[in-house]
């Protein structure tokens, strides 16, 4: 195995999916690591393979088990056992780590997302500034300084999981959920920042709303952000949040 990936552990996950667990914690090193086998089992699909899904610290490879046996036995030297799907597909993975170059940078895409703050836009501002003892003014300072990682995207289609946000204005989940959280609303939940794409109950501190669509179900890929995509979010007015909805209509 390639010594980038000697950590790596494999393990089934139900009868047509399996998870390469490729460290712990969260951070853009072990990131790299996710992305650069996600790139190469994308480019490089086996027989059977059906998508990937990078997370924080895995990916997971979900195949069609009828479709990797049956190639299995189209090829199966006659004084050999069958293997299990999934010790095929693990097999293929294992491949697939001799062909990773640790040393390879990922160009990450570099997305500007505009955010309304504060008022009915961001109900929760004022607490997160208070609860930091700092203005408002300042939190937005703040967080418009970030340049965030998206490490995956989950919780609901198109929502973006994002490290790299500020320790400065990280602040706990609301105590009360709400039953229903406006589409584009901006949070904050301990030390990562998110954006909700559809409207869904949430308990996230809400300190603004963008007017673009991280969720577009016609369009391919149907989500605006990708894992691996770095996030800055930039400040606009009442009057250009209007223009920005005015445009897509």
């Amino acid at each position: 195995m390639n010594h980038f990936f000697t950590d790596a552990i494999i393990k089934p996950l139900g009868d047509s999916a399996l998870i390469v667990q490729i460290g712990e914690g969260i951070s853009p090193s072990i990131h790299q690591k996710v992305q650069a086998l996600s790139v190469l089992v994308n480019n490089y699909p086996f027989d059977g393979f059906v998508e990937s899904v990078p997370a924080f610290n895995n990916i997971t490879i979900h195949y069609d088990p009828v479709v990797v046996y049956q190639t299995q036995m189209k090829n199966l030297v006659s004084n050999h056992f069958p293997l299990t799907p999934f010790q095929i597909v693990s097999s293929k993975v294992n491949e697939l780590f001799q062909y990773i170059d640790e040393t390879q940078n990922f160009a990450a895409r570099l997305v500007e997302i505009p955010v309304l703050y504060g008022g009915e836009y961001g109900p929760d501002l004022d607490y997160v500034a208070s609860y930091h003892k700092i203005s408002a003014e300042e939190v937005i300072r703040i967080h418009t300084q970030c340049e965030c990682l998206v490490y995956m995207i989950g919780f609901a289609p198109g929502f973006p999981f994002m490290g790299g946000m500020n320790e400065e204005i990280a602040t706990p989940r609301r105590e009360t959920p709400r039953l229903s959280i406006t589409p584009g609303s901006v949070g904050i939940a301990g030390k990562q920042t998110g954006i909700y794409p559809l409207e869904t109950p949430g308990g996230w501190q809400i300190i603004g709303r963008t007017p673009l669509d991280l969720f577009r179900p016609d369009l391919s890929p149907p989500t605006l952000l990708q894992a691996g995509d770095k996030i800055k979010f930039v400040q606009i007015s009442p009057e250009e949040y209007n223009e920005y909805k005015e445009r897509k209509q």
